[in-house]
């Protein structure tokens, strides 16, 4: 069996300018409320080393596999519904790099993951309604569309968010 066209390595300590490209471009934050600060690119850098380590998720870079250039990010974090723990999941992918099926490709990859872990039973993802390329993956990939929530995003930033409540069943 051929190795995949992507695969996913863990987050790690030099993919700093990865995660400034991905969170400090206008165009890649578009559905996200616009550009992070460099100070909020870093702690969110610190987030994603530090997660395997608490045991509520991973974030992982999609690589390449042939250059093994980091071309986007993808993972999976405990997430309180308040009456059940459930998975979140998100992906971002470089604008040179979309239009592939990367995002799609590495989703899979990490469901894949987090139903072996058999922590949690449900995923949910909450792509912007506007964002209709993230919509469409969940579509792909068999997430059930349970509705439109409201959040603030980035948190503390007055930036609310339509949302699609996206959820898919690690155990069926």
């Amino acid at each position: 069996m051929s190795e995949p066209a992507y695969r996913l390595e863990p987050w790690d300590v030099g993919d700093l300018p990865l995660l400034e490209r991905l969170m400090g471009d206008p165009e890649m934050t578009a559905h996200l409320g616009g550009p992070e600060t460099p100070e909020k690119i870093a702690e969110r850098q610190g987030r994603y080393e530090r997660l395997p380590d608490t045991g509520k998720g991973r974030m992982f870079r999609i690589v390449e596999a042939e250059t093994s250039v980091g071309v986007g990010s993808v993972g999976y974090w405990d997430r309180d519904l308040g009456d059940q723990q459930v998975y979140e999941t998100g992906w971002s992918v470089l604008p040179e790099f979309q239009g592939r099926g990367i995002a799609t490709i590495a989703t899979a990859q990490v469901i894949e993951r987090a139903t072996a872990e058999r922590k949690h039973r449900f995923l949910h993802a909450y792509p912007s309604v506007e964002n209709h390329a993230s919509n469409a993956i969940c579509r792909k990939l068999g997430f059930e569309l349970l509705g439109v929530d409201e959040f603030e995003y980035p948190k503390d930033s007055g930036n609310i968010m339509r949302c699609n409540d996206w959820r898919l069943d690690l155990f069926a």
